[in-house]
């Protein structure tokens, strides 16, 4: 859904900022929000490695829902959007999301436009995942500012390991594009509070030239992650949950129904199955627009669901019951499904559980009379 935003929110785009960024200092590496951050609650360091972070606020925004396939539609048409809006629902809650392109200029001195898609939230999933690394991750309390120090060759490396294998050149541009593609959130009345931010989705860029990263493999890029990111990691609004599984998922609306069952179903148990309607789904993930008929989505989905049914480990035990709202002639109103849970998963939301109420217990008082607005 694209066109102009009511006047009582503003829709001036943050810019990118070209003076070199300040890097993180030593100190930022070992404050208390980035250890809890990276003490991930496992047995063994093999499942160290299958866990990562999710984020509640953050990860809730379709932020990555504009298909490649999408956008070349739209260039062929001569009909690329500035800028494109996005309402979706949050704890009850109706928001908006602006989201406003990255402009790359190609070697033939062609500019291009890019919105963030799957290849874009895959490379910030794995930076994140490289953050929970010893040394890597980084919070500055002061500044209510994360982020993460790394190299291409690791991202290109985890990216390969999780069965996404990327180029460098194509690592690149999902960097610049996220270090250049604004979203602006706020609520769908305009009015202020706790979900307005005017960001870039990663802020504060560092690169490493492609002549020094040929002379030093190991030279070190790092970045900043989005303010509301930086909010989940001084709030502890973040979930551990197995990443390992998420990247397995072929299609990312499965690694999106991953996502939101991490943070949303606490209470995952054999004995409470959790529902979750079509309508919803659509709603709030914006990858089922493009679908012209609603059957359409439906096979969509119920392939989401067979995903999360057969990998491993499972995030579902059964294949999910489905009931069918119809209206007249039979035409599908709605799709409202029940998911049962498998033992890992239920296994899997109490450890989180039990990992964050031990975070919120080492997490020190704010003396400061109140949190940072973002």
């Amino acid at each position: 859904m694209s066109g102009e935003r009511k006047k009582t929110m503003s829709t001036k785009p943050a810019q990118p900022n070209h003076k070199k960024p300040l890097p993180p200092k030593d100190e930022d590496f070992s404050s208390i929000q980035i250890s809890l951050f990276r003490d991930l609650l496992c047995n063994t360091g093999e499942e160290r490695d299958s866990l990562a972070n999710v984020f509640d606020l953050w990860d809730g925004i379709p932020r990555y829902s504009i298909s490649r396939l999408q956008q070349d539609k739209w260039r062929k048409a001569g009909a690329f959007p500035q800028l494109h809006n996005i309402l979706f629902h949050y704890r009850g809650r109706e928001l908006r999301a602006t989201i406003q392109p990255a402009w790359i200029e190609d070697r033939d001195g062609t500019i291009t436009g890019y919105y963030p898609s799957a290849n874009e939230e895959l490379i910030e999933d794995v930076l994140r995942k490289i953050a929970t690394d010893q040394n890597s991750g980084y919070f500055a309390a002061k500044d209510r500012r994360s982020g993460v120090v790394f190299t291409l060759y690791k991202v290109r490396k985890e990216l390969e390991t999780r069965g996404h294998s990327r180029t460098y050149e194509e690592i690149n541009l999902s960097l610049e594009i996220m270090a250049r593609s604004v979203i602006i959130t706020g609520t769908a009345d305009g009015q202020e509070g706790e979900f307005t931010c005017n960001s870039l989705y990663l802020n504060n860029l560092y690169r490493v030239s492609k002549s020094q990263r040929i002379a030093d493999p190991d030279a070190q890029w790092f970045v900043d992650f989005h303010p509301l990111a930086s909010r989940a990691f001084d709030e502890l609004t973040y979930r551990q949950f197995n990443y390992a599984r998420l990247m397995s998922h072929k299609s990312q609306l499965a690694r999106w129904l991953d996502k939101v069952l991490s943070l949303k179903y606490l209470n995952a148990s054999p004995l409470y199955p959790f529902e979750m309607r079509l309508s919803t789904i659509i709603r709030d993930s914006k990858l089922l627009d493009s679908y012209g008929r609603l059957r359409d989505a439906v096979s969509a989905v119920d392939l989401a669901f067979e995903e999360l049914r057969i990998c491993q480990p499972p995030l579902l035990r059964l294949k999910p019951d489905k009931n069918m709202v119809l209206g007249e002639r039979g035409k599908i109103l709605d799709v409202v499904y029940k998911l049962h849970p498998s033992r890992e998963f239920v296994a899997e939301v109490k450890a989180a559980s039990k990992r964050q109420s031990l975070a919120a217990q080492a997490k020190p008082v704010d003396k400061s009379g109140g949190g940072q607005g973002v």
